[in-house]
């Protein structure tokens, strides 16, 4: 009989973990799909496949290696319906005397393993998942004390910290220049040609019919006989070996740009094998910098610090922000913002075209890139006055690779600027001007971007400067945001009104917009 259970958690799936290095006969994992994650918000149904999907495939690969595997299924009479239930069940079924786990990166699950560990009476450990290129602990010690932190401080710290992109003296960056994040605001050229994904096609019609069977609630899309993305370590390599050969070379230039040409562009698509841990970001660093290395003729350094940035800033950072402010922070709500998000957020019925579009490829592909996320969907909720507690589900279950330690920091942070500006210089609203000028979203829209007012005008510019209206003692003091006041003010008063009143009627008339 084994002695140890070790429990591996739906985004802990990394075979090069130090407890895989040798099978053990006294050793069993547990893996479990349960209702407690699959309820706790409503997912993308995408995204409780891809989790699913990627256990089994984990769990198979575990038992190919030797190792002894305990796997139950939603629908096993034997499953108890939640991770901490399950785990009390196996114990009490079998005559262990140790249980150990990796420490969750979610706070709900932190909590949880700990209170049941509390009520145990074996021996319980907590171990790293060896993942993350810093402790948890690092960005609230780097940031003791302080009242705001700065990415830019975190994210030379790491970047020294390991010597990527340094020169030789280990404390300047090559080219003397830390970030290029001025070369990477591109519109994308219409004949800049867009590589093609690379095909991860297989059958999820069992995992369809599962989740049809035990009434589970989703959201989204999904062609079950052909479910498309990355859920093994070899196909995760491969997509990461594509990226450096096909995207890398224009991804910093075109990160910010926004089209319907294409939901990818010249983006990764890693974020759910690095999410569930099939994928390490220091592998995807080191492996896209050795790449950039050697054709340094074809790729320059924009490109790669751009997606260097991306790793260690936009999650590394974030997930340290998280542990260094929960749960306080799932409160937060600088603005008090109350309203609802429009309905059509879940169904992407809107004359909008940049909303329409966003929402309708995050319902299809659970899947945008982070300037849809930022400034599509998170700034017209943030113009709207939309509550963070309904953006925050919102967001947490339509995309496949979001946890909540990567979701809410971006959605309560950069994206809602809901912490009152603890993460980010500035609130990121913006008016049409901006959608026009990164995408190709505002050609063929029923809204006219460039009119504030009329049946026609775009509903972003009316509500930007009701935004900046309402909140101006809170903003007109911050240097980066604050010159659009002067903007403000040139305007005449019977043109402020008219404005304000456009505003009022796209909020009462919000549904059918």
């Amino acid at each position: 009989m084994p002695s140890t259970l070790r429990l591996i958690l739906g985004d802990q799936l990394n075979t090069q973990h130090s407890w895989f290095k040798q099978p053990s006969d006294d050793v069993i994992y547990l893996l479990c799909e349960s209702r407690s994650e699959t309820d706790y918000v409503k997912h993308h149904i995408q995204k409780i496949t891809g989790f699913f999907l990627a256990m089994r495939a984990f769990a198979s690969s575990l038992k190919e290696q030797g190792h002894r595997v305990h796997y139950l299924k939603l629908d096993d009479p034997e499953n108890a319906k939640s991770i901490t239930a399950n785990i009390e069940k196996v114990l009490a079924d079998g005559n262990f005397t140790t249980f150990s786990y990796q420490a969750p990166d979610e706070y709900r699950l932190d909590e949880a393993l700990k209170n049941c560990c509390a009520t145990l009476d074996i021996n319980c450990e907590c171990v790293d998942s060896e993942h993350f290129l810093v402790e948890r602990s690092f960005v609230e010690e780097l940031f003791k004390n302080k009242k705001t932190y700065l990415m830019e401080t975190f994210y030379r710290k790491v970047r020294t910290k390991y010597q990527f992109l340094m020169e030789g003296d280990g404390v300047t960056p090559l080219t003397g220049q830390w970030n290029y994040d001025k070369s990477n605001r591109n519109r994308l050229p219409k004949d800049v040609p867009l590589p093609e994904v690379p095909s991860f096609s297989r059958d999820a019609s069992e995992i369809a019919a599962l989740l049809r069977k035990e009434k589970v609630k989703t959201i989204g899309s999904m062609q079950a006989t052909d479910f498309d993305w990355p859920l093994t370590r070899d196909e995760a390599l491969h997509l990461l070996d594509h990226f450096c050969q096909h995207r890398l070379a224009h991804f910093g230039t075109y990160q910010d740009a926004m089209t319907d040409r294409h939901y990818l562009l010249f983006h990764s698509k890693l974020s759910f094998v690095l999410n569930t841990k099939i994928l390490s970001p220091l592998e995807v660093c080191e492996t896209a910098i050795s790449y950039w290395q050697q054709h340094q003729e074809e790729i320059d350094i924009a490109q790669i610090e751009g997606f260097l940035r991306q790793i260690i800033g936009w999650r590394e950072y974030m997930r340290g922000v998280y542990w260094a402010q929960m749960p306080a922070y799932a409160e937060k709500n600088y603005f008090q913002h109350e309203a609802k998000l429009p309905a059509w957020y879940w169904t992407g019925d809107t004359k909008m075209k940049c909303l329409s579009h966003a929402i309708n490829q995050s319902l299809e592909q659970a899947y945008a890139h982070h300037i849809q996320r930022l400034m599509i969907t998170g700034n017209f909720a943030l113009l709207l006055g939309v509550h963070p507690d309904e953006v925050d589900a919102w967001y947490l279950g339509i995309y496949i690779d979001a946890i909540q330690w990567v979701e809410i920091t971006n959605t309560r942070g950069m994206s809602q600027y809901a912490d009152g500006g603890l993460l980010a210089t500035k609130p990121y609203v913006a008016s049409a001007n901006y959608m026009n000028k990164m995408s190709d979203y505002c050609k063929g829209c029923a809204y006219n971007h460039k009119e504030k007012l009329g049946e026609n005008a775009c509903p972003f510019n009316s509500l930007y400067w009701d935004f900046m209206d309402r909140h101006r003692s809170r903003l007109e003091k911050n240097p980066r945001i604050g010159m659009a006041y002067r903007t403000w003010d040139r305007y005449e008063s019977e043109q402020k009104e008219a404005i304000l009143k456009k505003a009022d009627w796209v909020k009462r008339n919000i549904e059918t917009l």
